[in-house]
């Protein structure tokens, strides 16, 4: 079964130095979906290594299978338009509508 359109929780707004937790989910996709998050159109990567991921200056932790996008401590560089993406092979990926976080 083709996955639906996912619910998106994106904070429109986190303090620098807090932790923010954006979540991603849908339910019709069979197989379970796997979820990609956008930023400003751009794919995150997903953090595997510890010395990439330092190089790569990522500050957050995507799970595709969960759908969540976790920031530890949120930074002004992490403000911008966020989106995810579900897919699971069947059918076409769905995305939720971008929205807007301000940090």
């Amino acid at each position: 079964v083709a996955p639906t359109t996912p619910v998106c929780e994106v904070p429109s707004s986190a303090m620098t130095g807090t932790v923010v937790q954006m979540s991603c989910k849908e339910t019709e996709g069979s197989p379970p979906s796997e979820y990609q998050w956008y930023k400003n159109g751009v794919p995150l990567l997903e953090k595997t290594g510890t010395g990439s991921a330092r190089a790569a200056n990522i500050t957050y932790t995507m799970n595709k299978k969960s759908g969540t996008l976790l920031f530890n401590t949120v930074t002004k560089n992490d403000a911008g338009e966020y989106f995810c993406e579900a897919s699971n092979g069947i059918g076409l990926s769905q995305k939720c509508s971008v929205k807007r976080m301000q940090v």
